[in-house]
């Protein structure tokens, strides 16, 4: 079958694209900037990539008509829209107008459980693009899942910080609501099986595994599950604005996200009817197999994909290809180069920069660095790297975004999310035997001279030594 994937460079759109072309189907991904859509190269002959903005309805004439069915994996849970809820409706509207005109019998949309009579402002509107899909010519199947446990998933880096980081809380009482939490693995099955599956046309399915937690005990059993012992207590002082902060400066979560989380988090999330685990022949995992599995995967570095990779965790909102040349004019710019001894560890070492590698010299001041710009509201430092020796354009590293990585050709640049007055690019090339290093900075009018001026006199030596430590 020919399938439309929405959603194609998201957390879940990363994980469902292999197992569509393992079953056989030809998968159509739609991505807002083709820059930053990496396919492996036994997935390629099997996968068409377009360009579609689903807030800009003339980009929908890119999707063909020649579909069987579609995923709608499109969610804005960190957007910084105020009113992301009507960009949401409309970009599940003009999905809606665009797929009516082709051949698809079915779309699957992942939502959110929204059996609580007060649901958040981001759960409503999960409610209310499933509204909006049921309204097509085609069968809607919408699958309502809650907190989603896998490796790189946005709840489970925030609950492995918390609990690595503290072994004392003093959390909001909000971590005495329940819900029901299902593994990645699970969640993957429930959407592979439900496709063109008769049984599940026009119908909505909570699923969840088979534990009801609250988010308490669910810390708790991450904290037994690595063999630490953690105090918590909860109290209802903290307000919403608290509470965000609380979860923005102690984990690698973006403010944005900490906000819509803790604004969902008051709400429960429990399944009503788990009846698709019969129709569809799934028996999800436990929490705590669930949270094995993915300690496992970050153990054997096998991150298939993270939400820090998704742009709304920094700041980059633009076209990566406006970025991929980087300015000469009105920049400083610091160069340096150096003569390659190995080729292979060099650029080894440089495909590893970052994260838990470092940044190979100076790095109290990198992380000083990042802690600064946590403290003024920046992305910090701590969403780290998916991989530890793996890139691939658009992935988060640190505080940097990556816009071009080829490692045959010896290439690598980055952009920085960090708050500035201006803008920052670090590259890294290989010709012949020679290693070239940039850091080139556009200033923002006075502050931003003054800011590169007062950094300067750190150059000469982080850089240096960088540079020097990707050598030998």
């Amino acid at each position: 079958m020919t399938i439309l994937l929405t959603g194609a460079t998201g957390y879940i759109g990363k994980r469902l694209l292999p197992l569509l072309v393992e079953e056989g189907h030809h998968v159509i991904c739609c991505v807002r900037d083709k820059n930053r859509f990496y396919c492996p190269d036994e997935l390629q002959d099997n996968v068409t990539v377009i360009e579609v903005d689903f807030l800009k309805k003339n980009t929908l004439a890119a999707i063909p008509t020649q579909i069987d069915a579609a995923y709608y994996l499109i969610h804005s849970m960190s957007g910084s829209a105020t009113n992301f809820d009507e960009l949401e409706s409309l970009s599940a509207q003009n999905f809606v107008d665009r797929v009516n005109n082709t051949n698809a019998k079915q779309v699957v949309y992942l939502s959110g459980i929204v059996n609580d009579e007060s649901l958040s402002k981001h759960l409503s509107s999960r409610k209310k693009v499933e509204e909006i899909l049921n309204t097509g010519t085609f069968a809607a199947t919408t699958l309502r899942a809650g907190i989603i446990v896998g490796s790189g998933s946005a709840s489970f880096d925030i609950i492995r910080d918390l609990v690595n980081k503290l072994p004392v809380m003093i959390t909001p009482k909000w971590l005495n609501t329940r819900c029901q939490p299902i593994a990645i693995p699970d969640v993957l099955e429930f959407l592979s099986k439900a496709l063109l599956n008769p049984i599940t046309y026009n119908q909505s399915f909570d699923i969840g595994g088979p534990d009801i937690l609250t988010y308490k005990e669910m810390l708790l059993g991450f904290a037994k599950a690595k063999n630490l012992k953690r105090y918590i207590y909860t109290v209802p002082v903290m307000t919403p604005k608290l509470s965000s902060y609380w979860l923005y400066f102690v984990t690698s979560t973006s403010y944005r996200l900490a906000s819509a989380l803790v604004s969902s988090m008051k709400v429960e999330v429990v399944c009503n009817d788990t009846r698709i685990n019969e129709l569809l022949d799934v028996t999800p995992m436990t929490y705590k197999q669930a949270l094995s599995r993915a300690l496992i995967k970050v153990d054997e570095d096998k991150v298939a994909s993270s939400w820090k990779d998704s742009l709304v965790s920094g700041r980059f909102t633009s076209s990566m290809s406006d970025y991929l040349k980087v300015p000469k004019k009105d920049c400083f710019i610091d160069r340096r180069k150096m003569e390659i001894i190995d080729h292979d560890f060099t650029i080894n070492r440089i495909w590893s920069i970052g994260g838990d590698t470092g940044w190979y010299y100076g790095d109290w001041l990198w992380n000083l660095r990042g802690f600064i710009d946590k403290l003024y509201g920046g992305v910090g430092s701590r969403r780290g790297r998916t991989n530890r020796h793996d890139i691939h354009s658009g992935d988060a590293l640190d505080f940097w975004r990556v816009l071009y990585a080829n490692k045959g050709e010896g290439k690598l640049i980055l952009f920085a999310e960090m708050k500035l007055p201006g803008e920052a690019w670090l590259e890294f090339k290989i010709i012949n035997n020679t290693l070239y290093q940039a850091a080139t900075f556009k200033p923002r009018g006075i502050w931003g001279k003054l800011y590169w001026y007062s950094v300067l006199p750190f150059h000469g030596f982080i850089f240096q030594g960088m540079l020097e430590k990707l050598i030998k």
